[in-house]
């Protein structure tokens, strides 16, 4: 008597006859995490399908190769090797977030599906996987079907609301940087206007002003200390050196007499002090040290500018100059 054959059926095999993975398990898992971009394309492999549908990765390529003409470029493409190694490489340092159960379900699925000779997997459009509910027919396939629609929906306004942030962060970038440009552009304009303080200045005749704006500037630039050495002084002398910044000293070696002692005296009573000391002989040539440099002055500071002038900075150190006036 002839054996009885049953025809096996080609019905899907759920994923649960491979893994001890429940519904649950399968409905609790967030469909927007296996969204990716690729090639600027949101796309879900073909793996992560065959896991939300219940079927092997094999049998849905199966159903799709039979099917080919409904899966054009732009609803399924094939990832190259390049491409495949990088999302594995994202794929593995990327700390899972979900439950443990679902962790454990996702550690076997990518055991069981990428290990070995698998070959390069094939990564579904929205407009493929929408595809795949009129290749899978089954119950479970339409449901999941509903599920990775939405998520796709979802998807582009989160994607949309990030890209218009990050557009306004960029703009706001930009405006800084045109603004540090312009600044940084003015300032340099302000310094290339600005006259130079030059070793050698000279002043025609009539030119108070300049020289006074001069010597000022040279006050102003005063670190430590000024010592002015010039026999003929007055109260406009003072002021000058008024200009001075806070902390720094400064002395006058001058030919004094009562009435400029008794300007000095009342200076000193207001303002900060500025010491005094007669010189023992006259000197022709008037000096400025300004901290460490010895400028050489064509005239009394008080006579700058009245006549034709120069002022000079000199390679003498300041104390040479003093201990010649002991």
């Amino acid at each position: 008597m002839a054996k009885k054959t049953t025809e096996k059926k080609d019905e899907p095999v759920t994923i649960c006859d491979q893994l001890e993975i429940t519904v649950c398990d399968i409905q609790n898992i967030r469909i927007e995490n296996l969204i990716r971009i690729i090639r600027g394309q949101q796309v879900i492999l073909d793996s992560d399908l065959a896991m939300l549908y219940g079927v092997k990765n094999k049998r849905l390529n199966e159903q799709v190769k039979r099917n080919m003409d409904r899966f054009p470029d732009d609803f399924m493409f094939q990832l190259t090797k390049q491409e495949w190694n990088t999302l594995r490489s994202q794929i593995a340092t990327t700390k899972n977030t979900e439950n443990k159960s679902i962790t454990n379900l996702k550690s076997q699925i990518a055991t069981s599906s990428w290990g070995g000779s698998r070959k390069n997997p094939y990564a579904f459009t929205r407009n493929g996987v929408g595809m795949l509910s009129s290749v899978l027919k089954s119950k479970t396939a339409i449901e999941v079907n509903k599920r990775i629609m939405r998520a796709f929906t979802a998807i582009p306004d989160l994607v949309n609301n990030n890209t218009l942030m990050m557009q306004r962060i960029l703009n706001i970038e930009q405006h800084q940087t045109e603004t540090d440009e312009k600044v940084n552009q003015i300032l340099i304009t302000i310094e290339e206007r600005t006259p130079k303080q030059l070793p050698e200045q000279v002043f025609n005749s009539g030119c108070v002003w300049d020289a006074w704006a001069y010597v000022s500037d040279l006050i102003r630039s005063a670190n430590q200390r000024i010592v002015l050495i010039d026999n003929y002084i007055d109260d406009r002398v003072l002021s000058l050196l008024d200009k001075r910044t806070d902390g720094v000293e400064a002395t006058i070696h001058t030919r004094y007499n009562e009435t400029l002692l008794t300007d000095l005296k009342k200076h000193n009573d207001q303002y900060r002090e500025i010491n005094l000391i007669q010189l023992h002989h006259r000197n022709h040539d008037r000096f400025l040290i300004i901290d460490t440099d010895v400028y050489l002055l064509g005239t009394s500071v008080k006579d700058m500018g009245i006549g034709l002038c120069a002022i000079t900075k000199m390679q003498t150190p300041p104390d040479t100059i003093l201990q010649m006036l002991k």
